[in-house]
């Protein structure tokens, strides 16, 4: 795996640098204060990870990442910070991780491991199903390993609040009071919030997973049985999804954190259920 490191100060940098190079899974990196010089290195270099810092003197790391999408889609983000309130801008672009500064070996170590899992071939191997949803961290959707861009935001937010429902069925007004809380849903919110239905459904048939999806007798739920998802796993007792879960489940969204928080309460448990065999 070749990485490239992204931070303005010059110790953090050649630390950064340092840790990496430290870590078996990375075969090379390199290293740059200005993001202006790291695009240009990627122009005529393919990597496989970005370590981004976000405070960065000639573009905010948030603009880097997405810049660098464009140039190399297929690179993982993980951005490394002292600023833990750019997270959710964070895991809206699909970064991979969001390590907080101090960071040390066995952090990043964890976290490129993560990615590894994540991203390798073999793991989308041995997953049968062509859609991957991901609610570890934030919430994304990836076809044939390719992820999926919405054309609006609240659109994924519903789709990413029904596959917290794990296909129960709600009602739209149901589903319009827990993504805009304490707005009346009027008739002119009912009509904003058909926009975004059928901009759901526009998004998932244009990437030819409309299966996902199911809307009848004015509910409408997400389709369990159509797709793969962490938090399933998890739920299941799956191995290798506790083992990846590290209490942070669709942080973007507010109200996500009631799953959240009984993830992280079941986690301990359903390890040693793993070690007794169970």
């Amino acid at each position: 795996m070749t990485a490239i490191c992204v931070d303005d100060e010059e110790l953090a940098l050649s630390r950064m640098m340092d840790l990496c190079l430290g870590l078996p899974q990375i075969s090379g990196a390199e290293g740059f204060l200005y993001a202006r010089e790291a695009l240009g290195y990627l122009r005529g270099h393919a990597v496989d990870l970005c370590l981004l810092d976000i405070d960065l003197p000639d573009m905010n790391g948030i603009e880097l990442a997405a810049r660098i999408k464009e140039i190399c889609p297929d690179a993982a983000i993980v951005f490394v910070t002292a600023y833990s309130e750019y997270a959710a801008s964070a895991f809206e672009l699909h970064a991979n991780g969001y390590l907080l500064k101090p960071i040390d070996q066995k952090k990043l170590a964890s976290e490129i491991d993560h990615i590894d899992r994540l991203l390798s071939d073999d793991w989308r191997k041995r997953v049968r199903s062509r859609i991957i949803v991901r609610t570890f961290g934030g919430f994304d959707v990836f076809v044939d390993g390719k992820s999926v861009a919405f054309h609006r935001s609240r659109a994924k937010e519903l789709l990413a609040y029904l596959v917290d429902r794990r296909g129960g069925s709600v009602t739209a007004a149901n589903a319009f009071a827990v993504l805009f809380e304490d707005e009346p849903y009027d008739r002119a919110r009912q009509k904003q919030f058909y926009v975004i239905i059928h901009s759901l459904k526009k998004t998932l048939s244009e990437y030819g997973i409309s299966e996902m999806f199911e809307m009848s007798g004015g509910t409408m739920r997400a389709v369990p049985e159509s797709f793969d998802c962490d938090m399933y796993r998890f739920l299941k007792g799956d191995a290798e999804a506790v083992n990846d879960y590290r209490g942070e489940y669709m942080d973007q969204y507010p109200w996500a954190s009631l799953t959240e928080g009984y993830m992280t309460d079941n986690k301990y448990r359903l390890k040693n259920d793993q070690n007794r065999g169970c």
